[in-house]
């Protein structure tokens, strides 16, 4: 795929790009096990207050994250729309960094 981004930046990016698709994963599984303990364990939601912004953060910034992406490496649209659902189910963007940088979509 060609980028519009000297190599340098490119591979900042996609290394950026990574870092948060990893982190939004995690967080969300963070915020899977918070509820767990919320409803089935413990009965406080000391885990769901605190994964909760984290992930909500996270979130934002994968999507902030996959559009500079995109348009830098000049994905497609069908690449571009499923980067942003695999935000969606729960570490689907581990899922979707893996298949980026085996298809060479991340430079």
């Amino acid at each position: 795929m060609a980028t519009v981004l000297p190599t340098s930046r490119a591979t900042a990016l996609a290394r950026a790009f990574r870092t948060v698709a990893i982190a939004e994963a995690c967080s969300w599984i963070g915020l899977l096990i918070g509820t767990v303990f919320k409803y089935l364990v413990v009965f406080d939601d000391i885990g769901v207050r605190v994964f909760g912004p984290i992930h909500g953060a996270l979130f934002v910034a994968y999507v902030v994250i996959t559009l500079v992406t995109a348009r830098a490496f000049r994905w497609g649209a069908g690449t571009t729309l499923l980067a942003l659902a695999a935000s969606i189910p729960p570490a689907m963007t581990l899922w979707f960094e893996r298949r980026a940088v085996r298809r060479g979509d991340l430079g």
